[in-house]
């Protein structure tokens, strides 16, 4: 039983993750701006009901003489009974001695309110009588008989009408505001993210063959890093797709003439019942498979090495003098098959360089391949690694027919041939070399041989830093 894939999540969309941060935030902002103009309304519709409660404190206290030690604790003040129209709260107090005893009053207003004996000035509190909430302020007065403590409070429904008047003008205006705010918020987000949807329709309306830039001018500049990176993988996507096109045209061109040639040989050895003739087919079928073969491999060689064929993560440090000897020796027999005399001449010390082991060994097969191939019998061939300031040079040179000044240009040309010099090749051997090369950011030379004859040609490598030393003479 296979276990159960994880879900994946779901693609967020923008639009919503932006419209959903913004209405919470301005959702919380309403809430706070609410919270804080309760309180601020609460504080400040007291002050006024409070000035007024003391102010009718101290009008009962004159009444009743409290302080003047002559207190006429009979007098009954008229107070507000909340029955009259436009004054709905009712107002009652209460006058007890130090120890809270009642001594008079309209009503029972006894709280377990302790004053301190420092304090003389006017102590408002908060209370609850018949179900109704009051608000009440407390005075103390010195007489014969000890402190007098005056408790006046009245209900607060004028309070509770102010306060919900005041948040009524604060809230509603706020929501309103905050609903306009969503919907400019939501229509700025909607012409913002307009670009990016220009964006997505200009990709989907593409062929699938259309690799050009996107058109990312119109785009918000944070998007901009985002549109350069499609359009460098475009770019890269556009070299590769070209290197299979120029392979696939290139294979098409040089294979159909070696497999036209063995179809036409194999049906000639079918159709002879000479054994000769038989065996000059199987023959020239032999030549065909091998001269197709090696066009295979090359023009695999070729499209490895371009632009975009193989990536530089396979570049690593390497002794170029190491390599190039271990690559001479594979080929000394085929050297001696054809007497030509093949040397190794090395530096003194490594020579560090980073590349691709492979596509090094590559390119020094193909000037090898090439030198061999027209290098005369009895003649001789050099592979010569030398140590530069900062750059290192391969070099193979031989003294066969060498190439003339007007083809030095063109002999690294694809598929470009130097007509009557009796070899048979594709014409991909030096091109291979000059990708290879232009891959390691190295300089390619094409000159004649030291010894006025034959062929020269020098690839220049950048040294790793690590290995800059003076110069020595070979370049």
């Amino acid at each position: 039983m296979n276990p159960p894939h994880a879900q994946e999540s779901p693609v967020r969309s923008l639009r919503s993750y932006l419209m959903q941060r913004l209405l919470i935030s301005l959702y919380l902002l309403w809430i706070v701006s609410t919270v804080v103009g309760y309180f601020a309304t609460i504080n400040y519709a007291n002050q006024p009901y409070d000035l007024v409660l003391l102010q009718r404190a101290h009008e009962i206290a004159a009444q009743l003489k409290l302080g003047s030690g002559e207190e006429q604790l009979d007098v009954v003040p008229a107070l507000p009974d909340g029955s009259e129209p436009g004054l709905p709260d009712r107002v009652q107090y209460t006058v007890t001695d130090s120890q809270g005893r009642k001594l008079a009053g309209s009503g029972n207003t006894l709280r377990p309110i302790t004053y301190r004996r420092e304090r003389s000035g006017p102590l408002f509190s908060n209370s609850e009588r018949d179900g109704k909430k009051t608000r009440m302020v407390s005075l103390t007065f010195p007489s014969r008989n000890g402190v007098l403590q005056l408790h006046v409070s009245e209900t607060t429904e004028q309070r509770q009408a102010l306060i919900r008047g005041i948040l009524a003008n604060i809230v509603i205006p706020q929501l309103l505001l905050t609903l306009i705010a969503l919907g400019v918020v939501w229509y700025g987000v909607k012409q913002g993210l307009r670009p990016l949807e220009r964006l997505r329709r200009d990709a989907l309306q593409r062929q699938r063959d259309d690799l050009s830039r996107l058109d990312g001018s119109q785009a918000p500049a944070e998007v901009g890093p985002l549109i350069d990176a499609v359009n460098d993988l475009l770019e890269r996507l556009k070299q590769v797709m070209a290197v299979q096109k120029r392979f696939l045209a290139d294979a098409a061109h040089q294979l159909r003439t070696p497999f036209a040639g063995m179809k036409t040989q194999a049906e000639l050895a079918l159709r002879s019942d000479e054994a000769a003739l038989k065996q000059h087919a199987l023959e020239r079928i032999l030549t065909s498979t091998r001269h197709g073969t090696r066009l295979v491999n090359q023009l695999l060689a070729l499209a490895r090495n371009e632009p975009g064929g193989e990536p530089f993560d396979r570049f690593a440090p390497l002794d170029l003098n190491q390599l190039a000897q271990e690559n001479v020796l594979n080929w000394i027999q085929v050297a001696l098959e054809k007497n030509i005399d093949l040397g190794f001449e090395g530096a003194n010390t490594a020579v560090m360089i980073e590349g691709d082991a492979n596509g090094l060994q590559e390119l020094l097969n193909n000037l090898i391949d090439n030198a061999i191939r027209y290098t005369p019998a009895n003649g001789h061939i050099t592979v010569s690694v030398s140590l530069l300031h900062r750059r290192s040079a391969l070099c193979v040179e031989d003294n066969g027919q060498g190439i003339a000044q007007e083809h030095r240009e063109r002999v690294f040309e694809r598929f470009y041939r130097i007509l009557g010099n009796g070899e048979s090749g594709s014409g991909l051997g030096l091109p291979i070399v000059a990708e290879i090369a232009k891959r390691h950011g190295a300089e390619l030379e094409l000159k004649t041989g030291n010894s006025g004859v034959g062929t020269r040609i020098c690839v220049a490598f950048p040294l790793l830093r690590a290995a800059w030393t003076k110069p020595q003479p070979g370049f």
